[in-house]
């Protein structure tokens, strides 16, 4: 067991060491999540939110369908319209209906939606170099083929995932 888990959970007994493997994953998830929010702290955007914007700024000047940024999102939002509702409010998205198929409203991000994330994608990427700090490149590419093997083995996948619309 590693001296860090056993200093930060006070215990060294855990059922194997998958369980033990469990509790540092999200320990990590944990440190890395705050570290995110603390850029996102004069923003008023949370983690889901960024990641909404994010991957519109990604695809301007077009937009998504909702579906399609539900399967693109790190966590599942299941009150994905409510949140595009909150950020349409604030000026930062806006919505229309496709041109392809009227039922479908595209979701894209607005100059304003551009000008907040351009910031918070600095301090973003000054918690990953801070992060990259305590993994050499081998190890960080270890890991991610670690992580990518846990979560894509024999897992369920949810309906954004397996390409359901909602």
């Amino acid at each position: 067991m590693g001296i860090a888990l056993q200093k930060r959970l006070l215990t060294s007994k855990f059922e194997n060491s998958v369980h033990e493997m469990m509790i540092n994953v999200m320990l990590a998830n944990t440190f890395l999540r705050m570290r995110l929010d603390e850029a996102f702290e004069d923003t008023d955007l949370t983690f889901p939110q960024y990641n909404l914007l994010r991957i519109l700024n990604g695809a301007f000047p077009n937009g998504y369908s909702r579906g399609e940024i539900s399967r693109r999102m790190i966590d599942r939002a299941p009150d994905m319209t409510r949140m595009i509702d909150r950020l349409v409010k604030r000026g930062l998205v806006e919505r229309a209906r496709s041109g392809e198929d009227g039922r479908q409203a595209i979701t894209t991000i607005t100059a304003k939606g551009r000008a907040l994330i351009t910031p918070v994608n600095l301090k973003v990427k000054a918690v990953h170099k801070k992060v990259g700090e305590a993994l050499t490149e081998k190890e960080a590419n270890e890991l991610s083929h670690l992580l990518e093997k846990l979560y894509g083995y024999g897992m369920p996948a949810t309906a954004a995932e397996s390409g359901a619309e909602e």
